[in-house]
């Protein structure tokens, strides 16, 4: 688990995003609550190749690098930059980050340049593999960290985060999450699903599997003294990590439900006290069943189940961005108290029996507390506990 704050909570003070739906964090968040999907034809690389014809891609203007390329090389470090560049706007740090450590999580990094150089002949630089050199000359910051902990890295950057605050040594920390669909990642996931995958469909008894989206989203996360110069988007109570190792890819129940209690134990909360649960729901055959298991045995003792939500469904899988996208998004729900949709659920898996999903349209309620769930291959485990601002 993560260290906790000495007063309990740290400050998430500027928030940012970009994705298929939206160019900014509260574009993200109306689009979400409005129930408009990303959804669309495969645009990137050769549809005829696969058997999935849709992705959750953004629809960027000149994004091809020239005649003849569907795509162009760099735009995971594009879309990384812009939104830091967001985050930090929105905290009201501006673009120089000197002294500021950036943590950055991530599944594939810059896999997609290398595609293209070796498909396209698209030039490569090695320096533009991996995200340090951009940002160190964007933001000018003297310390970048980037972690590859697949579908919850960016929660895991998080808590890193909050063990790097905790020990003094700074007093703010930007964190970010960035990927964007390769081609090699769809055909593997595409050859894998029983059937074609047509929209991802979480915890639906009728669903086909995940379907990938490009996204990076990123939160300034600032000690308790800092953050209360301005009030903050939400307050990050602490984190539960774990690697349960179970399997490659099959995640496991177990090892899920003790990420929570371990989320509970840092933040200093009870499972009585989440209103909300931001769901990782990917829409896979294993993970749903699994997540759905491992809430139901946490909330077994309540006598209604929080509010759930899975934003995958608008999304797709963002990959190691989807942890703190679902965060940011969270931290909106927690302010306006208003809940976004988990599109295409419509007979929920036997294992989410007396989960309150939120589905159909978006959802108004109360909300203090909000659970991020975050779950990546070889049982790589992440949960986050939000609290309303005021």
């Amino acid at each position: 688990m993560s260290r906790p704050s000495p007063d309990g909570r740290w400050a998430i003070t500027g928030t940012g995003a970009v994705c298929s739906v939206a160019d900014s964090a509260p574009g993200l968040f109306d689009a979400l609550c409005a129930g408009r999907s990303g959804l669309a034809r495969l645009r990137g690389f050769d549809p005829a190749l696969f058997g999935a014809q849709h992705a959750y891609e953004m629809d960027e203007p000149q994004r091809a690098a020239g005649p003849g390329l569907r795509d162009r090389p760099g735009r995971a470090t594009e879309l990384l930059c812009r939104a830091i560049a967001e985050a930090v706007d929105d905290a009201g740090l501006g673009q120089d980050l000197h002294g500021i450590p950036v943590l950055i999580g991530t599944g594939l990094r810059e896999l997609r340049s290398a595609e293209l150089w070796w498909t396209d002949g698209a030039r490569l630089e090695t320096g533009g593999l991996y995200f340090g050199p951009a940002v160190r000359s964007r933001f000018h910051t003297t310390a970048s960290y980037t972690f590859t902990n697949a579908c919850s890295a960016s929660l895991y950057a998080l808590g890193l985060g909050t063990d790097l605050l905790a020990t003094g040594a700074v007093d703010t920390v930007v964190v970010a999450g960035v990927d964007v669909i390769t081609e090699s990642m769809f055909g593997l996931l595409d050859r894998v699903h029983p059937a074609p995958v047509d929209s991802v469909r979480p915890f639906d008894r009728n669903r086909r599997g995940v379907l990938m989206g490009d996204g990076a989203a990123a939160v300034v996360l600032r000690a308790p003294a800092q953050g209360a110069a301005r009030t903050p988007r939400a307050w990050l109570r602490g984190i539960g990590l774990n690697c349960d190792a179970y399997h490659v890819t099959a995640p496991d129940p177990a090892g899920v439900t003790a990420a929570m209690d371990a989320a509970f134990t840092v933040a200093g909360v009870t499972p009585g006290d989440i209103d909300l649960v931001m769901a990782h729901g990917t829409g896979t055959l294993l993970n749903d069943e699994a997540e759905a298991t491992a809430l139901g045995k946490t909330f077994a003792a309540r006598a209604s189940s929080p509010l759930v939500t899975a934003v995958k469904s608008m999304t797709g899988h963002t990959s190691g961005a989807s942890g703190l996208m679902s965060l940011v998004v969270a931290a909106s729900s927690l302010d306006t108290g208003l809940v976004p949709p988990t599109v295409g659920l419509h007979d929920p898996v036997p294992e989410a029996e007396g989960l309150d999903f939120v589905t159909g349209t978006a959802r108004r309620a109360d909300l203090r507390f909000a659970q991020v769930d975050a779950f990546g291959f070889g049982g790589v485990n992440a949960v986050a506990i939000v609290e309303r601002a005021d």
